[in-house]
């Protein structure tokens, strides 16, 4: 049994189950759509507010620093994506390296955990959205009855109607082809890096070189705590995160690398591209670069702006400008900031309809969901289904607490890329890579030990949750994708006959 839970699906396999025509995706994106969906799914409420936060509880205006830190964790990680994309342009992501690599229970345990990530990751999103949605029309005159605004009215109930409209729009969106998908998001994202522009350019005539006097200030005591909801680590090891100071630098990264998350979808759409193992690690890699240098720019012209220990943790960037009497830029960053949510939020779930499509297609879910749609070829099942349930989710929920786990399902993710790209080096050295990692495994191995660390920076109550969700996902693999895995039927299906196709197709 132990060797059934980690038989591997081989590259070469991987690829042929792409050009099935019931289950091949079409390939319309280059290097340049990969490029804007990463820079269009990480810039969003993490740069908008998390600043603000940071600077003036951890980091002071060295914030700029917890960004070049963060951004280099990620950098880390992203050497690693890029070898697989390139290697495997297959959809799925993490969970179709670790296929290649760990073998099927841990693909599995990625999988579930990619989908949990990406699916509370739309949620969350379309909820900040409709916040921002709903303070415009309310500046406008027109005001959401609470019932429709996802708060509790007389009557007991509240659904949030824009956030779930927001998904169900998006879903169309998704089914309706990926090339439509990338010049919506094309259109969105010039909007949003123009706001961030308007941020830099603008606010580099206020500063004031006395605001970033001391720059790295100095350390605070912080008391040690032993609530669930204190980090991991200090419940382990008694060690508090710091307030200011050089560690202080270090806790804030642990908390803006919130801002980084997505360049990691990049790589589901690798099936999509039309040339994976050229564009693959240009879109990875290019996002992330133009991403790091945006967040370092408004972080050195907002503490510049305004005195760290002024700065507003719920709006910091638009509150800024208030501050110095330009409430014109505050509003402009505000609606800047609600537009390109939209792109954050269809990219997350088009992540999450990819890793669920590939795990169909393996057998691990049931393959109704594997066939795409004969006219646009796009996985129009799954992609539905997701965004019925999600929108259901955002409308009723507002997951703050559980935003957390987005957190750490992704740098599980990281974790786990970077263990395969040392293991597939071993067992498959022959393998053409148009991207290879520099210095295997010592990046891979200090992209892990980063991850690890900023992982355990979480609360102890992330942590928990995220170990019930593995083990709600261990028992449904068990259960159902152990015996219905598309590997496991053809290791007893009789020799040439391909399981689940058309009679008397042959391997």
């Amino acid at each position: 049994m132990s060797s059934a839970l980690f038989r591997t699906k081989n590259v070469e396999q991987s690829i042929r189950d792409t050009e099935e025509p019931e289950h091949s995706l079409k390939k319309s994106l280059s290097a340049l759509d990969l490029t804007v969906f990463g820079v269009g799914v990480i810039i969003g409420t993490g740069i908008f507010v998390l600043t603000g936060q940071v600077a003036k509880n951890n980091a002071g205006p060295a914030v700029s620093l917890a960004f070049v830190a963060a951004g280099v964790v990620c950098a880390l990680a992203a050497l690693c994506y890029a070898e697989f994309a390139s290697t495997v342009p297959v959809a799925g992501s993490a969970y179709t390296f670790s296929y290649a690599s760990l073998g099927e229970l841990p693909a599995w345990i990625i999988g579930w955990d990619l989908v949990l990530e990406f699916a509370l990751g739309t949620a969350v999103v379309a909820v900040g959205w409709s916040g921002y949605i709903r303070s415009l029309l309310d500046n406008a005159g027109w005001h959401l009855p609470d019932y429709l605004a996802g708060r509790d009215g007389a009557s007991g109930f509240g659904f949030d109607i824009l956030a779930a409209a927001l998904v169900l729009v998006l879903t169309c969106i998704l089914v309706l082809g990926m090339k439509l998908s990338a010049r919506i998001t094309s259109v969105v994202v010039a909007i949003k890096v123009a706001v961030v522009l308007i941020v830099i350019i603008a606010g580099a005539f206020f500063i004031r070189g006395e605001n970033y006097k001391p720059f790295i200030p100095h350390p605070e005591p912080v008391s040690a705590g032993g609530n669930l909801k204190a980090p991991l680590i200090q419940l382990m090891f008694g060690w508090a995160p710091a307030n200011f100071g050089v560690m202080g630098i270090f806790t804030a990264a642990s908390v803006v690398f919130f801002a980084f998350i997505g360049f990691d979808i990049v790589a589901t759409a690798a099936e999509e591209t039309r040339n994976p193992q050229r564009d693959m690690p240009r879109g990875i890699l290019g996002s992330l670069l133009i991403c790091t240098v945006l967040y370092v720019a408004v972080s050195v012209v907002v503490t510049g702006m305004e005195k760290y220990t002024r700065l507003s943790v719920e709006a910091p960037l638009a509150d800024a400008f208030k501050a110095i009497g330009h409430p014109w830029y505050a509003g402009v960053i505000s609606f800047g900031a609600a537009v390109g949510l939209t792109t954050v939020c269809m990219i997350l779930l088009l992540g999450q309809t990819r890793v669920f499509f590939a795990m169909s297609r393996d057998g691990l879910l049931p393959r109704f969901f594997s066939r795409v749609h004969p006219r646009f070829k796009t996985p129009h099942r799954p992609t539905i289904l997701l965004g019925v349930i999600i929108a259901i989710v955002a409308g009723f929920t507002s997951l703050s607490e559980l935003a957390e786990l987005v957190n750490i399902g992704t740098l599980f993710a990281f974790v786990v890329v970077a263990i395969s790209v040392i293991i597939l080096r071993r067992t498959r050295p022959d393998l053409p890579r148009a991207f290879r990692t520099p210095w295997v495994p010592v990046v891979p191995i200090v992209s892990v030990c980063a991850t690890l660390w900023l992982m355990l920076n979480l609360p102890a109550e992330t942590w928990l949750r995220f170990a019930i969700w593995m083990v709600i996902g261990i028992a449904v693999y068990l259960l159902y994708g152990r015996k219905h895995s598309l590997l496991a039927l053809r290791e007893k299906a009789p020799a040439g006959e391909v399981p689940g196709a058309p009679p008397g197709k042959k391997q």
